[in-house]
């Protein structure tokens, strides 16, 4: 058995691997960046070597530090977590030539693999259903429209070396196809050094779906399930399950063997992972392998019950499998959502800063119904020079609909202050009547959010319950004012019980009364009047509100009664609420303030149409005009560069430039005037 394990990476995926090694009794050694300095990777090993600046090819794609802090600590493996070396052969080659255990696949399963036009020849020759399309190399735009008019339109633009949704794109027409290149070609230089470019059929309507697989040094390999992995927004993963609502059992097992015979292929020993897309007939297609760990391997782990790092570690210390694919079992159904740093209000650009306030949500009950792979802290800092995930959460139940249920009750309690984040768009995906009935594919969310994402698609099946919390938690309020010492006499404050609240502009009369164990809450609306029960032990200043709201009939106990956990702040002037991924805003009036509160006069906010704003915190990697240029609606303007991604900003109508502020390659800061229209 291996001794001590080496990490060569960051964030929550390090710290996944040291939890397994932990268990396993092996120590672990952390590196990091100058950004990593207190990251909590750093903090949870035995021990951590510093290994560079905040840039990652000064630091964790840098094989010789990697190497070095192994020989310091004398750590006898290194597991590479996914991203940055983990599929890359030389280091494998490096790590072998040291005497260091790679905790993965072998050097010619990673090359093989790892380039998208072998790969997909070695799949064919194995028997793998594979999509139609150009295996060679794409040589420049004009012969991507050539190919791609050959195939077909629609069209894939995929980066050979690409992944993580990098160096995509879809093209429907010639115009696509030209700009599609370029972006693609853009962006592989960018992430991966490597600019070759090759065109498929693009599936339409499809539905993403994996096969994990398992395999040891003794010619063993087996398959744990699928994964669907259809919700995706910019080819990205955003939510994942286990097993699929999608596949029967004859297609499950003709994917999981298709998978393993391309493992044996290229002679797999690891875990390992063969991605397919599906149409609607259930037709599969090969896509890739990925010869690493994925980032949504928890829920293969929480419905087979299998720890996958741990038989990473011992298929790379020389044991057998001690799994048969007879015994692998599918129990239960898991749900995983991606929690980002990024504002799904402006296009979910990416947000940094401090965690000042940072709350994982828990499980009561059961042991595995709510599990969270974090890699931050409280008071921690999300840095502009990574990945911007906080991290995944994922839920299980006995079915779907329970690991569905539960995910809305974590996202629910899931508290973070500090940066921007996802989780109202992950609560609106969870919610969706499609999402719910399974009728899933990649173009989920292109297809249901064609416009963005804003609030108003956030739909509240209970409104009642933001003015329900709103009325107890003021009347808490009250009755602390009123308890307050040396107040002046004959003008003690008396809490009242009538009051009236106001949410997007709408007033709602309500009356809050004292019970046993909490309040009886009266809100009369113009057309009807409700009660409700709010039994609670919630306390002053926590973030958390937490109660069981009930109708004055039901008992506190029955069925009907609804446990919900809200998140709430005092402002200023009003009540700030986060339930079922809504942000409500909410103020408490006297009936009398109420009255007056019409005649207030209406500031209107400051009209920025004029001016050309930076969506996020990046690089301006391109400024394609200049001062006295005129420009069309949708011509481009800049590109700005942020987690490696290209994100181009282009006119919202005709206009002439007046004014540039920035210049090609400056940071700019979310808000920053780029240019200014006459």
């Amino acid at each position: 058995m291996l001794k001590k394990i080496l990490v060569a990476n960051r964030g929550e995926i390090a710290c996944r691997v040291f939890t397994t090694a932990k268990k396993m009794g092996i120590a672990t050694v952390a590196v990091y960046s100058d950004a990593d300095r207190d990251a909590l990777h750093v903090k949870m090993a035995d021990e951590a070597v510093h290994i560079g600046p905040s840039a990652t090819s000064e630091s964790y794609l840098a094989i010789d530090k990697i190497i070095h802090a192994c020989q310091k600590t004398g750590a006898d493996a290194v597991h590479p977590g996914y991203g940055f070396l983990s599929e890359n052969g030389q280091f494998r080659d490096a790590l072998d030539a040291a005497g260091i255990t790679f905790i993965g696949p072998g050097k010619k399963a990673i090359e093989s693999m790892g380039d998208k036009i072998t790969s997909k020849l070695i799949a064919e020759k194995a028997g793998v259903n594979c999509i139609p399309g150009f295996t060679d190399v794409v040589r420049d735009a004009d012969h991507a429209v050539q190919v791609s008019a050959d195939i077909g339109y629609p069209v894939m633009l995929k980066a050979s070396a690409g992944g993580g949704g990098k160096g995509m794109r879809v093209a429907t027409n010639e115009d696509e196809c030209r700009d599609g290149f370029e972006r693609a070609t853009n962006e592989a230089r960018s992430s991966f050094g490597d600019t070759r470019i090759f065109i498929e059929k693009y599936i339409e309507q499809p539905r993403h779906i994996e096969i994990q697989l398992m395999a040891d040094s003794y010619g063993n390999i087996i398959y744990l399930g699928e994964r669907e992995c259809s919700i995706q927004r910019r080819h990205q993963k955003v939510i994942e399950e286990a097993p699929s609502p999608f596949l029967d059992e004859p297609t499950r097992q003709k994917m999981g063997e298709q998978s393993c015979a391309l493992a044996r292929a290229v002679d797999y020993q690891s875990a390992g992972t063969v991605e397919f897309i599906a149409d609607a007939n259930m037709n599969f297609y090969f896509l890739e392998m990925n010869t690493r760990l994925q980032v949504e391997h928890p829920v293969t782990e929480l419905v087979t019950g299998q720890d996958l790092v741990e038989l990473m570690i011992r298929v790379a210390s020389g044991e057998a499998l001690s799994l048969t694919q007879d015994q692998v079992t599918l129990t239960g159904w898991a749900m995983e959502s991606r929690v980002y740093a990024e504002d799904p209000l402006r296009n979910f650009m990416p947000s940094t800063g401090r965690l000042v306030g940072y709350i994982e949500p828990s499980c009561k009950g059961e042991l595995k119904a709510v599990r969270v792979d974090s890699g931050v802290y409280e008071g921690g800092e999300v840095s502009m020079f990574y990945d911007p995930m906080i991290a995944k959460l994922i839920t299980y139940g006995d079915n779907r609909s329970q690991a569905i249920e539960r995910m809305v009750e974590a996202l629910d309690s899931y508290y973070i202050r500090g940066v921007n984040h996802n989780i109202s768009f992950l609560n609106a995906l969870m919610v969706h009547p499609r999402f719910v009935e399974g009728r899933l594919s990649t173009n989920f969310i292109a297809d249901e959010f064609p416009d963005g994402f804003n609030a108003d698609l956030l739909v509240q099946n209970d409104p009642d319950v933001a003015l329900v919390v709103v009325a107890a938690v003021h009347q808490l309020h009250e009755e602390r004012a009123s308890l307050l010492q040396n107040q002046l006499v004959g003008h003690e404050h008396a809490a009242a019980i009538d009051w009236v609240l106001v949410v997007s502009d709408t007033q709602t009369s309500v009356t809050v009364e004292l019970i046993e164990k909490g309040y009886l809450v009266s809100i009369n609306n113009a057309d009807n009047s409700k009660d409700y029960r709010v039994e609670t032990d919630w306390s002053l200043g926590e973030p958390l509100f937490k109660a069981r709201i009930s109708e004055p009939k039901e008992s506190a106990s029955a069925v009907k009664a609804k446990s919900i956990c809200v998140q709430i702040e005092t402002t200023a002037t009003c009540y700030r609420l986060f339930y079922r991924g809504a942000e409500i805003n909410a103020a408490v009036l006297s009936p009398k303030a109420a009255t007056l509160s019409a005649h207030m006069l209406y500031k209107a906010p400051a009209d920025m149409s004029k001016f050309l704003l930076s969506p996020m915190p990046g690089l301006l990697a391109k400024l394609g005009v200049k001062v006295g240029q005129e420009v069309k609606e949708g011509e481009e303007l800049a590109v700005v560069e942020a987690m490696k991604m290209e994100n181009s900003l282009r006119a919202a109508q005709d206009g002439i430039v007046a004014k540039i502020a920035v210049s090609e390659g400056d940071s700019l800061a979310v808000d920053a005037i780029i240019l200014e229209f006459s």
